[in-house]
């Protein structure tokens, strides 16, 4: 399982969010998505930890506190909503409708 944090600052960097979560636990992993158009972070990112129980302490330690001037807001991710195609699922042969014949 992974923590979701948000409300990052655009300028925190993948060791700067390493630095701090490792603090309560061992840090597996860290991702900060970034926006395809301007190259920079969405302001959010995922940190996996070791144990339940290092997440928790994260959770309980950095949930709302202050950091880089915001307050974080750390918990447990939930999964990906799978939200489907823009044309309902039909891939690759979406014909806009008319019919070929």
């Amino acid at each position: 399982m992974s923590l979701y944090v948000g409300n990052l600052s655009y300028e925190v960097t993948q060791d700067d969010l390493n630095a701090v979560f490792a603090e309560y636990g061992s840090v597996k992993r860290v991702q900060l998505p970034t926006d395809r158009e301007t190259g920079r972070t969405r302001g959010f990112g995922f940190v996996e930890m070791g144990t339940d129980a290092e997440e928790s302490a994260a959770i309980e330690a950095l949930d709302g506190a202050e950091w880089m001037g915001r307050d974080l807001k750390v918990n447990k991710a939930r999964p990906r909503e799978d939200k489907g195609s823009f044309n309902g699922g039909n891939r690759g042969n979406y014909s806009g409708g008319r019919n070929r014949y």
